[in-house]
C-alpha cells in the first residue's frame, strides 16, 4: 500500500495543477483580504473594532478549502479521461486500494492547501491593514478562526476525490462542486436556514466560525461532515467495485 500512495502522490505533482490551483485560490483570498482591510478601515473610522476587521481577513482564506476539493476532484476523474485508469487499478493490486490511496493523497494534498491558508492568512491579517495605517489585533479568535480554514480544506480535498470517483468526468466534477459550494448550498441557505445547515459547505462555515446565524455548532459540524464523507466513500466504493472501470 505504500507504493501505491507514493506511485499516486507522483502522479498529483504531475502537469501543472498542482501549482495552479494554489495560485488561484491565493490570488482570490487575496483579493477579499484588501476587501476586508479597505471596509474595515472605514469601519474602524466610524468606530468599529480592529479585532472584528483582523478577524473577516481571517475569514477571507476558508476560500482555499474550494480549491482543496477540486483538486481532489482533478486527482481522479483525469485518469478516466486519459484512460489510465484501468492501468492504475493493475498496478495498485484492486480498485479498492486505488481509491483508498487516491483518498489519502488528495487528503494530504489538502494539508498543504490548509497550511497554505493558515501562514497566508495569519501574515495577511498583520500586515493588510497597514496600507490604510491599521494596526492587526490578533486574538484567540483570530487563530480559531485560521485553524478551521486549515481543517475546512483538509476535509474538502477527500471529499472532491470522492466526487471525481462518482462523477468520473473531470469536466462534470468541476463543475458540480462549484455548483453545490458557491450556488446550490448559499442559496438553500438563504432559503431554508434550518435545512441548510446540514449541507457539507455549509457545515464548514461552522468551522471556520462565520458569523452567519443558524449555525451549527463546532462539534456538531464536524460530526456532519464526517456523516457527509463516510456517505460519499460508501457511494464512490460501491460504484467502483460494481461498474466498468473504463
Amino acid at each position: 500500500m505504500r507504493n501505491v500512495i507514493l506511485g499516486e502522490v507522483r502522479k498529483a505533482l504531475t502537469g501543472r495543477q498542482w501549482w495552479i490551483l494554489p495560485l488561484a485560490g491565493t490570488f482570490l483570498c487575496l483579493l477579499s483580504t484588501f476587501g476586508f482591510a479597505s471596509e474595515g478601515h472605514k469601519a474602524i473610522v466610524a468606530g468599529g473594532s480592529s479585532e472584528e476587521v483582523t478577524n473577516n481577513i481571517a475569514r477571507a482564506w476558508m476560500m482555499m478549502f474550494l480549491f482543496s476539493s477540486l483538486f481532489g476532484a482533478i486527482l481522479v476523474s483525469r485518469e478516466y479521461g486519459t484512460g489510465t485508469v484501468g492501468r492504475s487499478v493493475l498496478l495498485a493490486g484492486s480498485r479498492s486500494r486505488l481509491l483508498a490511496a487516491k483518498t489519502a493523497v488528495a487528503t494530504l494534498a489538502g494539508a498543504a492547501f490548509g497550511l497554505l491558508a493558515l501562514a497566508l492568512g495569519a501574515l495577511s491579517c498583520a500586515v493588510a491593514g497597514s496600507a490604510y495605517g491599521d494596526a492587526p489585533a490578533f486574538t484567540g479568535e483570530t487563530w480559531l478562526i485560521l485553524l478551521g480554514c486549515l481543517a475546512c480544506s483538509v476535509l474538502a480535498a477527500p471529499w472532491g476525490a470522492l466526487i471525481g470517483w462518482i462523477v468520473r468526468n473531470q469536466v462534470a466534477s468541476v463543475a458540480l462542486i462549484i455548483t453545490l459550494t458557491l450556488v446550490v448550498d448559499t442559496g438553500l441557505q438563504a432559503l431554508a436556514p434550518e435545512f441548510a445547515k446540514y449541507l457539507l459547505t455549509i457545515a464548514m462555515s461552522s468551522v471556520y466560525r462565520d458569523v452567519k446565524p443558524d449555525l451549527l455548532s463546532v462539534p456538531l459540524a464536524f460530526a456532519v461532515i464526517a456523516a457527509w464523507l463516510a456517505a460519499a466513500y460508501y457511494a464512490a466504493q460501491r460504484l467502483v467495485r460494481t461498474r466498468d472501470i473504463v
